[in-house]
């Protein structure tokens, strides 16, 4: 079986002076998104180099990240079609419905998968689980030079190339550079490609629990006036909370004991799953709305986080990121097959204008729902608990919304489909 050509293990600059090679494509940032990336792009025949700075033991190991993902069902066509979903099943937990509630309020909107009948609205999957499955789908793939780990030393881009040398002095020269380094990208600042943030002033507390009874695979959010408090499940009697807290009280939060965060998450959760216990670490986050003012540059894109970030109260942040590598995939495709310079304006071009407009409506619509239901305003309660019962009697609009939610509305590239680029 071929293996993913990794990066020899000294550090000598000395030693790796004058090393130099070449690619299609240089991706820096090693994430979730930037393996997707490069996998993709390797099943559609480029040649990749993918930068990261952490060691793949790190970033596998147990108290890593204890973020979960909820994957869209077009996500989930598209990490099957690139051969990356067998690994992934039997870590994966399906969500057949969703039930989202106003605090205690009796009203609530609830979407059951069995309504559209074409499979789960999604599926959860720990992000450990994830990175696993993408490493293991890159060993199988010839074309890849997974260089970890590695710091990017400096970046040189002309009309024809992008250079990328690293502080180990070695060097890939490549015709596109893709940043999928997260919200704080050195590509993007080395582009000089100017961000918005707008800081909710919350952030979001994860752990896992294990419950005496079934989720049933159900997915809770539960609107409070400091945030959504989501109840995400996984397989087994466990499921991921994200918990949105105004950042001024995370610090007292995180630092209760074990058995005072227990009680406050049983106080939140509610005794619906019986007997809860907190598993494992946790961590916090703060939560900003940031967006890239463009995302593309000279021999240059942005995917990813590295392009927008979005509150987590949709659970689209990382569906946006793959939605962004589908259409990328697809434009250099089409690109190379009418014989096209990949990392052409025009070429770039395409893949930003597909994109811009559909991230843009995703960060209107969470910032107004984060904004909507994170106060407790009577009169804007009311209206929103009316609302919500509404749209549950109106079957056309919440199956509307659940496709949207199962990420299968608008103009989808053919990986979200399930279909490889030909």
């Amino acid at each position: 079986m071929p293996k993913v050509k990794t990066a020899p293990k000294t550090t000598d600059k000395a030693a790796h002076k004058g090393q130099a090679s070449s690619c299609d494509i240089t991706i820096v940032g090693g994430g979730l998104a930037g393996m997707t990336a490069a996998i993709g792009l390797a099943v559609h025949g480029f040649t990749v180099a993918i930068i990261d700075q952490a060691p793949q033991e790190d970033l596998t190991a147990v108290g890593y990240d204890g973020r979960s993902s909820a994957l869209a069902y077009a996500s989930c066509q598209l990490f099957e079609a690139l051969g990356i979903w067998d690994h992934m099943a039997p870590y994966a937990q399906p969500i057949l419905e969703i039930r989202v509630s106003d605090g205690p309020s009796l009203l609530h909107l609830h979407f059951d998968n069995e309504d559209l009948g074409d499979g789960p609205l999604g599926q959860m999957v720990e992000n450990r689980h994830t990175r696993l499955a993408l490493f293991n789908r890159m060993k199988e793939l010839d074309g890849i030079q997974y260089l970890a780990p590695e710091t990017v030393a400096t970046i040189d881009r002309t009309q024809s190339s992008a250079t990328v040398t690293l502080d180990s002095g070695k060097s890939i020269t490549s015709k596109l550079l893709l940043g999928i380094d997260g919200r704080n990208s050195m590509v993007r600042s080395h582009a000089g490609i100017a961000s918005s943030t707008v800081d909710y002033k919350q952030s979001g507390i994860v752990c896992s629990i294990e419950h005496e009874h079934s989720h049933c695979g159900i997915a809770h959010e539960i609107f409070l006036p400091s945030g959504p408090f989501a109840i995400l499940p996984l397989t087994g009697n466990r499921s991921s909370l994200v918990w949105t807290e105004k950042t001024h009280l995370v610090d007292t939060i995180m630092g209760l004991s074990d058995r005072a965060f227990n009680a406050e998450v049983m106080r939140r959760t509610g005794d619906f799953l019986g007997k809860v216990n907190v598993i494992g670490g946790r961590w916090a986050y703060p939560i900003t709305l940031q967006y890239a003012a463009h995302y593309t540059d000279n021999r240059l894109a942005l995917l990813g986080d590295a392009a927008h970030g979005i509150h987590p109260i949709s659970g689209q942040g990382l569906n946006l990121g793959l939605k962004d590598i589908a259409a990328f995939i697809e434009v250099v495709v089409e690109a190379r097959k009418v014989g096209l310079d990949i990392g052409a304006v025009s070429v770039l071009e395409q893949y930003a204008q597909w994109r811009t407009t559909d991230n843009a409506s995703v960060y209107a619509i969470t910032d107004i729902l984060n904004r909507l239901f994170s106060n407790d305003i009577a009169p804007i309660k009311l209206a929103r608990d009316v609302g919500m019962a509404v749209i549950n009697e109106i079957p056309p609009l919440k199956n509307f919304l659940m496709a949207h939610a199962r990420g299968t509305v608008g103009d989808l590239p053919k990986l979200l489909k399930g279909e490889m680029i030909k």
